[in-house]
């Protein structure tokens, strides 16, 4: 459906058209930093609290801009990141994800540096990023740690979450959904997330599908015996949702080190709504993090401003 031969500078082009309606008001990451690779700073700025009345559509559209400037990626339903804990050792940091073109990694640095400027622990992680910058593989070098988590931190900071009682910022994808867990449980009442099992609630543009792999949660039940402990997890925002077709899109950040789409398959069990099931055993989604805001069209993706920027070139 959507083709991903984009080159860097209609992707770069895409990015900078500025965004209507809801989205109006949105930076570009980079904001949030200064200098390139080597001697970049976090420049702290602080997140917006906006009327959720819009929230989903701003979620989908940030989402929608940063897919745009990575040059309209496609992955595999399987493929994540693992971002509450960062490789053990230099091996399995080289098999991770393959490394960008020098130039089309310099590009793309000031966005990644303005994700993790959202998180609390944003400034030390640039500043170790620099050394690696500065060694032997120059601007090419991998990111340290991993960044998703700080992807979806940005999009709900740019979306109006800005308060930690609505959305928990964070380097770690399961400091958010621990929040979300504990929304369900009633212990969170301000938490713009509330998760449910794969199934329970109708997936909407603006929510979030969540796996792991270290341990292979399959239950909200697995997660809650180990909530606040680290687990290699990742989370993608929902985009679009075909019903008809069985089919659910989403973004999300460090996918093969860039923003991507994933077209994930969906099945309906008996008496359940729809979800995701990529067949995956060892990262199974597990958890459904449903945004508490109105809903929107279930093809968001394709009205967003991105969308409709690259559908006129």
């Amino acid at each position: 459906m959507y083709d991903c031969r984009v080159n860097a500078t209609l992707a770069a082009a895409l990015a900078l058209v500025p965004l209507a309606g809801a989205a109006a008001f949105a930076q570009q990451p980079s904001v949030h930093v200064r200098g390139g690779p080597g001697s970049m700073t976090v420049q702290p700025r602080p997140c917006r609290v906006l009327p959720t009345g819009e929230t989903r559509r701003r979620i989908v559209d940030l989402a929608a801009q940063e897919w745009a400037s990575f040059g309209f990626r496609i992955a595999e339903p399987r493929e994540g990141g693992d971002d509450d804990r960062a490789p053990e050792t230099p091996e399995e940091r080289r098999r991770r994800r393959p490394r960008l073109p020098p130039d089309e990694a310099a590009r793309v640095a000031p966005s990644i540096g303005g994700y993790w400027a959202v998180t609390p622990q944003g400034s030390w992680i640039v500043a170790r990023q620099n050394d690696r910058w500065n060694g032997e593989d120059g601007v090419a070098a991998r990111w340290n740690a991993p960044w998703s988590a700080a992807f979806v931190s940005w999009v709900m900071c740019e979306a109006g979450l800005g308060t930690d009682a609505q959305f928990r910022r964070a380097i770690a994808h399961h400091a958010y959904i621990d929040q979300a867990i504990r929304a369900r449980d009633d212990r969170a009442p301000e938490a713009a997330f509330v998760a449910y099992d794969p199934g329970e609630a109708v997936i909407a543009p603006g929510d979030m599908l969540c796996s792991s792999r270290r341990p292979a949660y399959r239950t909200l039940a697995e997660r809650r015996r180990q909530m606040g402990i680290g687990a290699r997890s990742h989370c993608d925002i929902v985009v679009k949702v075909d019903e008809p077709g069985r089919r659910v899109f989403a973004i999300g950040g460090n996918v093969r080190g860039v923003v991507s789409l994933k077209n994930f398959p969906a099945v309906r069990d008996a008496g359940r709504q729809l979800r995701v099931d990529t067949g995956d055993e060892e990262r199974p989604i597990f958890a459904h993090l449903k945004l508490r805001a109105a809903p929107i069209d279930a093809n968001a993706l394709d009205t967003s401003p991105a969308m409709r920027a690259r559908d006129t070139r």
